[in-house]
């Protein structure tokens, strides 16, 4: 039994083979029946949500559950590194406080209520108008303005230029909006 146990020491497996260590001489059983992290997983490419880098991150999947976010060796941008944020953002996506639900506080209350997706997009979608029909101006001085200063937009930075492109024309022409920034700029 003590042959035995000292025939698998790595240290004697090493001396006896010559080798440096980093192999199958160092590995245990349990090592040795390791899987990797993500056997089985199917991948989704992605890229960063917190900042206007756009670092490219592998998302890992299996059964319709996250397993882990990484960095994508394939991206221009990052080469398979993320930043602090970017490596936590698997926490942000299943930690189990995280809020699935739109929160909204109501005037003058202390209490948060949580809505409906749905109703939260309408009640925006109305507020957003509201605003823009009591504050459009369409002639100042004679001449024509058509234009809104009391809503604004800011552009997020991982869209890309087509994006960003479209959300303009729709903000300036459709409402406009004259107040717009990109947060890729910032």
């Amino acid at each position: 039994m003590l042959k035995d146990l000292l025939s698998n020491w790595p240290l004697l497996q090493q001396i006896r083979t010559g080798a440096d260590g980093t192999g199958p001489e160092a590995m245990s059983e349990k090592t040795r029946k390791l899987k990797p992290k993500f056997e089985g997983a199917e991948v989704a490419r992605s890229i960063c949500p917190y900042c206007g880098v756009g670092c490219g991150q592998l998302a890992f999947h299996k059964n319709g559950k996250l397993i882990s976010i990484e960095g994508d060796p394939e991206s221009p941008i990052s080469r398979g590194h993320l930043c602090p944020k970017g490596a936590d953002s698997f926490e942000l996506v299943t930690h189990p406080r995280r809020e699935l639900k739109v929160k909204y506080r109501r005037p003058y209350s202390r209490e948060w209520e949580s809505l409906d997706l749905e109703q939260a997009m309408d009640m925006v979608a109305h507020r957003l108008w509201k605003s823009r029909e009591d504050t459009f101006v369409e002639k100042k001085d004679g001449r024509s303005l058509m234009q809104t200063k009391a809503i604004g937009h800011l552009g997020g930075a991982t869209l890309d230029i087509e994006e960003n492109y479209l959300i303009k024309k729709l903000f300036t022409a459709g409402l406009g909006m004259v107040c717009l920034s990109n947060q890729a700029r910032i």
